[in-house]
């Protein structure tokens, strides 16, 4: 697992230096694991645009001015628990999607028996993109990591959008419009 992640972000990596569009987004209740962390670090010093949701323990930083382009990190803790995980790779425009069972943690990714499944199904592929759209854009209940883990709430600016909610109204109105 931990392979096949590592090389996804290179190759992010390896479309930013030759300056194509490259990003990850992730979310997962938590990243602790110093090799994967490290990947993203590298993912940012090459300019890829790396998004972070994550819910719980997050020990990556989040800028350097090493950096071509800093990591936007954000956790969403409300009414429902979460423990989606949800993996999304830009991969030249031919987004690649996996739900996975496991978060970066040594724990997870070494020493558990974990899965992951690539979606390809675009249907389905692209409403996870779009779920994780609506939680990147949320601004209540959002909390910014940062370096300085001071875990301030994103200031809630124009129409408030609470995420769970959102997605709620999101799927309802895909099923009965």
């Amino acid at each position: 697992m931990r392979k096949t992640y590592i090389r996804m972000i290179d190759k992010e990596i390896r479309n930013a230096n030759h300056k194509k569009a490259a990003a990850i987004t992730l979310k997962m209740n938590s990243l602790s694991d110093d090799i994967m962390i490290e990947k993203l670090y590298e993912a940012a010093r090459a300019g890829v645009e790396v998004k972070l949701i994550i819910r719980g323990i997050c020990c990556a930083y989040t800028s350097n001015k090493k950096w071509k382009k800093d990591i936007e990190a954000i956790s969403i803790v409300d009414e429902y628990l979460e423990h989606a995980r949800v993996f999304v790779f830009h991969n030249g425009g031919q987004e690649k999607v996996f739900i996975a069972s496991s978060d970066w943690m040594v724990r997870n990714l070494d020493h558990r028996v974990e899965a992951a499944a690539e979606i390809t199904d675009p249907v389905i592929r692209q409403e996870l993109i779009e779920i994780l759209n609506i939680q990147l854009l949320s601004n209540v209940k959002v909390r910014i990591l940062d370096n300085e883990q001071r875990n301030a709430y994103k200031p809630a600016t124009g129409r408030k959008q609470r995420a769970q909610l959102e997605i709620f109204r999101y799927l309802h109105d895909k099923t009965y419009n």
